[in-house]
């Protein structure tokens, strides 16, 4: 068995170290000449440092990161609505990491370069297409850059790991279109600043009219003055939005307005967002559920297969429990890739399209929106006048039975595999 690899994201990295400890042979093919660290934070729920703990890098991602141990719901006003455990704290066997999303890639990618050998990893290889016979895969492939063709590779299946604009994706399904917008528009960045809270605090305030924010923390100790690396996510309604784009950079003046009074007891936002240094804008989107994603050998994984929006980090913990199903399958039917393949889909296929409707409708700080809907956006006496703590824990439970993360699956995902 031989496995290529289009995409040397956290999917693509995450099944090549799956596949390696299930003895697997693969090689990853990374249209980036150089990984660079992009993006910002991101969270690794309980599901996926399962997976991850399972590939022996949770000592090194909580090295790293930050391991959450509280959710906390605020109004606009800096009021408390809600506030629940995390990870370890609420129960997990496993921790709830926040870490910088290129400190957790370059992990993966020191794994893979230890475990694999360099030679596996392959940076500049921009994939054109796949085709395929009855005995093997080929994708084909240009260097990033020049344009100028390279050697096509053949292996026994091709796993297209290549992001929301995946060029397998769109070879399986032409003319699909570009991504959906939600009528929200974020902007992220990240700011030094000393711990707020828990320092280990997951932090939401508000609702997408006039604004929302989520806060968190993604690296500890970053100077003499002991401050953190903070996260922070803006989300505001907004009809007009910019092509998507990772590293399009974002304007403070865009979005300060609506929280220029959020001045609270426990953070100075607008003095928080003016400090940072570099702001990255880009607009909520997620595609369709596809009615499959196996064609023979060929198949998608992660953000190429199931899009989502980009909420309670479930895109990088879905993909990542994509990598496991995908791996296992392949070990399981060795003598018949097409088979594996499509056991996969029948795994994975309908549980994330599950997530994707869900962060649609009910995202994970759906609590914001109840309360958002039930004061009219105005501050509140006592929380429990508005709702009872028991509907505020079933809204959270419900979303983490959806996306997988639930005590109860977790306890069954626990057992040996």
């Amino acid at each position: 068995m031989d496995v290529i690899i289009i995409g040397g994201g956290i999917g693509g990295l995450t099944l090549a170290l799956a596949l390696q400890r299930a003895g697997i042979a693969c090689r990853v093919y990374e249209a980036a000449p150089e990984i660079k660290p992009i993006g910002v934070g991101i969270n690794l729920l309980p599901h996926a440092m399962l997976e991850l703990a399972g590939l022996g890098l949770e000592a090194t991602l909580a090295a790293r990161g930050v391991v959450a141990s509280e959710s906390v719901f605020f109004n606009r006003f800096g009021q408390l609505i809600y506030r629940e455990a995390l990870g370890r704290a609420a129960g997990y066997a496993w921790p709830q990491i926040s870490i910088h999303r290129g400190d957790l890639q370059a992990v993966l990618i020191e794994a893979c370069r230890e475990r694999l050998g360099s030679d596996r990893l392959m940076l500049g290889w921009l994939c054109t297409g796949t085709a395929q016979d009855e005995r093997a895969a080929v994708a084909h492939f240009e260097q990033a850059g020049t344009g100028q063709s390279l050697p096509p590779q053949r292996g026994d299946v091709v796993i297209g790991c290549d992001g929301i604009h995946s060029t397998i994706r769109k070879q399986l399904f032409p003319g699909e279109g570009e991504p959906i917008y939600s009528g929200v528009n974020m902007w992220r960045g990240v700011t030094p600043w000393p711990p707020i809270l828990s320092g280990s605090s997951m932090i939401r305030a508000g609702w997408f009219t006039p604004a929302k924010i989520v806060i968190y923390p993604i690296r500890n100790r970053i100077d003499a003055q002991g401050r953190q690396l903070i996260n922070w996510v803006v989300e505001i309604e907004t009809p007009n939005h910019s092509h998507w784009n990772w590293s399009r950079p974002g304007r403070l003046s865009d979005f300060l307005g609506p929280m220029a009074d959020w001045h609270f007891d426990w953070l100075d936002v607008p003095q928080f967002l003016r400090s940072t240094e570099v702001i990255l804008e880009y607009p909520m989107v997620d595609k369709d559920p596809l009615p499959r994603w196996s064609f023979g050998r060929i198949s998608l994984l992660g953000d190429a297969a199931h899009p989502m929006y980009p909420r309670g980090s479930n895109g990088a913990g879905q993909a990542i429990l994509d990598a496991r199903v995908l791996a296992e399958a392949l070990a399981a039917s060795p003598a018949d890739p097409v088979a594996a393949l499509a056991a996969y889909e029948r795994r994975r296929l309908d549980a994330t399209a599950r997530v994707v409707r869900t962060n649609r409708t009910a995202p994970p700080d759906a609590i914001l929106g109840e309360v958002f809907r039930r004061t009219g956006d105005r501050p509140f006496d006592s929380i429990d006048e508005v709702i009872s703590r028991e509907e505020l824990a079933a809204i959270s439970e419900g979303y983490k039975r959806i996306a997988g993360y639930d005590q109860d699956a977790l306890g069954s995902s626990a057992m040996p595999r």
